[in-house]
């Protein structure tokens, strides 16, 4: 029997990639009896965002509108961590005094869940630490072991990592990252990636690419695809610009091969592609895809050339190959399977790479008969089971990997334990909300705006001025 009040977990998304692989777990949250999903967008890229979670039928419960054009990064993750501040205190009122852990009692959310690396999902993480909010990131542990490639990402997960409570990482090198890093291998779990529930789910309507430009697809079905996406931070300018020419070179080389490029909407990699593909015939450019539609391509494809994250997890479920133009990858599972080839940008390794699969039957065979390290499609469940977990101290979730144990959990978020005569107890204790900020010798801080200069108290005769108490 549901509880009169369902625990709610806050799940905040700005990009498309989020919303794509944040809907299988949100759909499962909304079909729970006891948990219930409080979705939070940023805004960024507001119209994909709210397509794909409407195709899901995810509703929406609060728009932070931080996406204006022109957004740096800074200015990005200061609005959403105002936003999501002022999201909760609207809806939920301060944090309590005093969590107690049980459901009944604590109307605030149980968990924020983030995902992945944007700098929002970070900026999102800090707000619920300041909240005293538990964080419980999704497509936890990935590295490539630099904090510049890719930038900012690399450092954002590794930011979220350090603020989360619990860990959901899609593969056991994904755990072991963390523990390297620190983190209690209590707090982790291998749950496989939600973007492979979101791909299977996707790949399964089947609906029609309705576009004109895609429209010889729908009735050609021997011509062999090659898809090609390129929009990392890291890749704008010259290498976006390598990726495409060595796209043209492929193109004259093989003319039975039909290429599909979705451009990026972002002007300085939209403008670069074409440039140097807009009148390539054998070319087919397209705005971004919406995500159902990019599944059936994906299924389409002989193979795929990107710098993108998500489709190195999503091809391989497939049985595409996949050429990663990057020069490191947080998905180094995909390359130590066989499933992924770390290509770079450089024009002549990314023809030479593709040439070898498009051409010899057995490599590209070397990739599309290698298992999928990046699940079975069940994450999402694995995930919500977890969370029940933690929640109600329902069964321990089974896995195969790593389990995690609900203590050092909720201890880690804050919460103390009490050996109480029915069971254990996870009280979490007051944190001041409005205290006055001190220094350490105890002095108050005044606001600078409340201070005039001109009505300082008198120096001592060591030259230094009389503190202010607090006890004053």
């Amino acid at each position: 029997m549901p509880l009169p009040v369902s625990p709610e977990i806050l799940v905040v998304l700005g990009t498309r990639p989020e919303a794509i692989k944040l809907f299988p777990l949100i759909q499962r949250l909304r079909d729970h009896p006891r948990l219930r999903p409080v979705v939070v967008t940023t805004g960024q890229h507001k119209e994909l965002v709210d397509y794909v979670l409407q195709e899901a039928r995810c509703e929406i419960a609060g728009d932070l509108g931080v996406g204006r054009p022109g957004l740096t990064l800074n200015q990005l993750s200061s609005s959403v961590i105002a936003g999501l501040d002022e999201f909760v205190a609207d809806r939920y009122g301060p944090p309590p005094e005093r969590m107690t852990g049980r459901i009944r009692e604590d109307h605030y959310p149980a968990a924020c869940i983030v995902h992945g690396d944007t700098s929002s999902a970070a900026a999102a993480a800090v707000a619920a630490f300041h909240l005293r909010i538990p964080v419980v990131h999704v497509e936890a542990g990935l590295r490539t072991g630099t904090t510049l490639s890719p930038f900012p990402e690399e450092l954002n997960r590794q930011l979220v990592a350090r603020i989360a409570s619990f860990h959901a990482a899609p593969t056991r090198s994904n755990v072991q990252n963390l523990v390297r890093e620190g983190v209690d291998i209590g707090r982790t779990f291998v749950t496989g990636n939600t973007g492979i529930d979101a791909l299977q789910w996707a790949a399964a309507r089947e609906v029609p690419y309705a576009r004109p430009e895609l429209a010889w697809l729908e009735d050609d079905a021997t011509s062999r695809v090659v898809t090609v996406t390129a929009h990392r931070r890291e890749n704008w300018g010259e290498g976006i610009r390598s990726i495409a020419r060595a796209v043209h070179r492929l193109a004259d080389a093989h003319p039975d091969v039909r290429f599909v490029v979705p451009v990026h909407p972002n002007p300085r990699v939209a403008q670069t592609v074409r440039d140097e593909l807009g009148d390539v015939d054998a070319v087919t450019l397209t705005a971004p895809m919406e995500y159902h539609t990019f599944a059936r391509l994906l299924a389409r494809s002989t193979l795929v050339i990107t710098d993108s994250g998500g489709i190195q997890e999503e091809a391989p479920a497939l049985g595409v190959p996949v050429l990663v133009a990057r020069t490191t990858t947080e998905r180094t599972e995909g390359v130590e399977a066989g499933t992924l080839e770390l290509v770079g940008t450089d024009a002549d390794t990314i023809v030479d790479a593709a040439t070898r699969v498009l051409t010899d039957p057995a490599a590209h065979a070397a990739f599309s008969r290698q298992p999928n390290p990046y699940g079975d499609g069940r994450a999402a469940e694995r995930i919500v089971d977890a969370l029940e977990h933690l929640v109600f101290n329902s069964p321990v979730p089974h896995t195969s990997g790593p389990g995690f144990v609900r203590a050092q959990v909720l201890e880690w978020a804050g919460f103390h334990r009490s050996d109480a005569v029915d069971g254990p107890e996870f009280v979490r204790e007051p944190s001041p909300v409005d205290r006055v900020p001190q220094d350490l010798e105890d002095v108050v801080i005044a606001p600078r705006s409340t201070v005039d200069p001109y009505d300082a108290p008198p120096r001592t005769s060591s030259g230094s001025s009389s503190p202010h108490r607090a006890a004053e």
